[in-house]
């Protein structure tokens, strides 16, 4: 799936502000993976389960709303560019906590809720997106801390002894390899194995985790690119009509 890091304006003029021209992105997407690629169900996408995600899984960061500077920025662009990222990640999951008030009592209940994308016992070698809620983003805000602050906490709290991963642990055979044992390890990698943004309606103390597939050379690279939609602006009032 992909998200954008998009200005108002040129949602306006590119997507016309229509949810369902956003979900008619990630359908062309999908098609020329298809259909240009060769990514079929059965041949070369060998996927065990599809899901709608394949299929319309875009969105945007609430760049003006966020406390916070762009997922674009952290990567090197600058606030007026447009840019995509595209993630290899499954279906949306939500994360809830009403009940922290703390930054760092929230930080920790995220971490938890993020142990178990992909399986509780499997460490590093997957990646994930975490969309944080308004509400939930004010704890951190209000507290002074930075997206920064906020990625190294859940990385610290997720950190656990791979005693436990092991497999064969707690009578379940998935896990590490026994030659991790004796570790203590956290979820995710901290070089960027968890991608925090902003986003989501204003109200309710939710945010949403998007687990990844295998990352590095063996897996799939996520990767952020600037964008133009200039070439759109001619074709507005088309769009306007198609959406």
């Amino acid at each position: 799936f992909f998200f954008t890091q998009t200005r108002a304006s040129a949602i306006r003029l590119s997507l016309v502000g229509s949810e369902m021209c956003i979900r008619d992105r990630g359908r062309a997407v999908q098609l020329t993976i298809r259909n240009v690629g060769g990514g079929k169900p059965g041949g070369v996408d060998r996927a065990t389960h599809g899901s709608p995600a394949k299929v319309g899984l875009c969105f945007a960061e609430d760049e003006e709303g966020s406390p916070w500077p762009s997922y674009s920025q952290s990567q090197g662009f600058s606030p007026s560019q447009n840019t995509v990222t595209v993630f290899p990640g499954e279906g949306p999951r939500l994360i809830t906590d009403q009940l922290s008030r703390s930054p760092d009592e929230l930080a920790r209940s995220l971490a938890l809720g993020l142990l178990s994308n992909c399986h509780p016992k499997i460490v590093l070698g997957m990646d994930a997106i975490l969309v944080i809620g308004p509400e939930h983003a004010a704890r951190f805000a209000d507290a002074g801390w930075s997206k920064e602050d906020l990625n190294r906490a859940i990385i610290e709290h997720s950190i656990r002894s791979t005693d436990d991963l092991i497999r064969g642990a707690n009578g379940i055979a998935e896990g590490l390899p026994e030659d991790f044992a004796g570790m203590e390890l956290p979820k995710f990698r901290p070089d960027g194995g968890l991608i925090i943004v902003f986003g989501g309606g204003g109200a309710g103390l939710f945010s949403t985790s998007i687990a990844g597939w295998l990352s590095g050379d063996k897996g799939s690279k996520y990767m952020t690119k600037a964008v133009s939609y200039t070439h759109l602006r001619a074709h507005e009032t088309k769009a306007n009509r198609g959406c």
